[in-house]
């Protein structure tokens, strides 16, 4: 198969249950933002900020060593394992720490009263941490299908529960005579609120964990200390440069919390968090790409042809992404109403946070030059240098324009860090992208959006024929000047 082609579909099976959870999990936005206050959901906000340093934490990079490794090792079982028990050792240690000291540890992150949200997600990050190398396995195998169901099934029991507490049984407890009253009573506490949220979280990691039983429990374990040391050399700066990549992903809401006044700190941390999501959009097909990309990069580094191929995909890769930056703010009128109308005054932050995502993807589509070379300590140096410009910018910009100044650095950082990137990536794997084409395709739906924000009225009407006008047009340009491109590919020629 064309290996466009190949990357092509295996992004699709792997992005159908990604795609279509984050779909959902982004319809879920409206749920909690119409149920709960902005400082409820600003709880929510920082807490799955905390959660996604710790993932990366526990994880060390053992996804991306695991499929390295098993290119380079003629025993893939062992390396397997040894990253397995690496992994289980270290989430089992992190779930018996945190429970141990969750009253102090609750009290420092602005969880007054709550220690059960820190064991809670003690269990949920070790579980997900551990299920992270079965599911590196199968991606590396590239078992996508298997892969999905799991994936799928996961998203189907937070989803289900999430409603389930929210709207069934809240119902049921509001109301004056149900059927189902004496049974939710059993168990449903109002007062639990948000608490429900990370229930259902938790029961879906750990669900998912025993779902991947079969691959957990067929390998013959053998920890091998010497390969162990070996996966760490090269693992550790990955997690230095994901510890960073955090820092530049979500350590806005942690400070938004710390320097914004105590009165409306939650309250704007809510906000941004829910304004977030709608710019998430571009998010999901980045993490849908990455799940397939990454052991496809790795796996054509062998090809003659494998920097041809990985410039054609990131042509493609930065029109789909301009596709979605200049889709969503066409519709962004209606767009709107996915959050509630508490939440609507920091919808400014969504251009910002789109544009930077993109920056973003292709930062991730350069980095395969460093992980094919084994210069993994430049990824950590990139993420450092972005983490320095993150909270620098934040800390300058938070206290003075809140979280406005949050956008704004992280747009700053992911594309100082891409430039940064491009530039050293040249030096040691020099890839020849169309450079012209790249910034003429990001150029043209910018301006496009430039030409929409100037033409836009109070009529939504007029503003949405005019964004998707602009938004098609943009569509059949990319349509006339590639058509030969997309042809070919479609007909299975390298």
């Amino acid at each position: 198969m064309n290996p466009l082609k190949k990357l092509a579909s295996q992004t699709a099976i792997y992005g159908l249950p990604t795609i279509v959870g984050r779909l959902l999990n982004y319809f879920l936005t409206p749920l909690y933002t119409y149920n709960y206050s902005t400082e409820d959901f600003g709880v929510v906000t920082s807490a799955y900020a905390y959660v996604s340093f710790l993932l990366v934490f526990l994880t060390y990079g053992m996804e991306t060593t695991l499929f390295k490794f098993s290119q380079s090792e003629n025993d893939k079982q062992r390396v397997y394992t040894t990253a397995f028990i690496s992994v289980f050792i270290s989430s089992a240690s992190f779930i018996v720490l945190a429970s141990a000291f969750s009253n102090s540890i609750s009290e420092s992150i602005k969880f007054t009263g709550h220690p059960e949200y820190v064991t809670w997600f003690a269990i949920i990050i070790a579980t997900d941490a551990l299920a992270a190398i079965p599911f590196a396995k199968l991606r590396e195998q590239a078992k996508a299908k298997r892969f999905a169901i799991i994936k799928t099934i996961n998203i189907a029991i937070n989803i289900g529960l999430n409603l389930f507490f929210i709207v069934f049984c809240k119902s049921v407890y509001d109301a004056d005579e149900s059927i189902f009253k004496g049974f939710i009573n059993l168990f449903y506490k109002p007062e639990i609120g948000i608490g429900y949220i990370f229930i259902s979280n938790l029961i879906a990691s750990i669900v998912t964990l025993l779902l991947l039983f079969p691959e957990i429990y067929k390998s013959t374990y053998v920890f091998d200390s010497v390969l162990w040391k070996k996966m760490m050399q090269y693992a550790l700066p990955l997690l230095v440069a994901g510890m960073a990549g955090m820092i530049n992903e979500t350590l806005d809401r942690v400070l938004l919390i710390h320097l914004l006044p105590e009165n409306e700190a939650l309250s704007q941390t809510g906000i941004y968090g829910a304004c977030y999501k709608v710019s998430i959009i571009m998010t999901i097909f980045i993490q849908t790409f990455r799940f397939a990309a990454e052991p496809f990069f790795f796996s054509q580094s062998k090809e003659k042809d494998a920097k041809k191929t990985y410039a054609i995909i990131m042509k493609y890769f930065v029109i789909i992404c301009s596709i979605i930056f200049l889709g969503t703010m066409a519709n962004i009128d209606w767009i709107k109403f996915f959050v509630g109308e508490d939440y609507r005054a920091g919808l400014g932050v969504v251009p910002i946070l789109l544009l930077a995502n993109l920056f973003l993807g292709i930062f991730i589509n350069q980095s395969i030059w460093y992980k094919l070379t084994g210069q993994t300590h430049y990824g950590a140096l990139l993420t450092i240098f972005g983490a320095i410009i993150t909270v620098s910018l934040n800390l300058y910009w938070i206290p003075r324009i809140g979280y406005m100044g949050s956008a704004w650095a992280t747009l700053i950082c992911y594309a100082s860090m891409m430039i940064a990137s491009y530039f050293i990536g040249n030096k040691h794997y020099p890839v020849n992208y169309d450079l012209k084409r790249i910034l003429g395709y990001l150029g043209l739906s910018l301006t496009l959006y430039v030409i929409y924000v100037l033409f836009k009225s109070e009529m939504v009407v007029i503003n949405l024929l005019i964004g998707n006008v602009l938004l098609l047009a943009f569509i059949a340009f990319i349509w006339k000047i590639e058509k030969k491109h997309f042809i070919k590919m479609a007909s299975n020629e390298n």
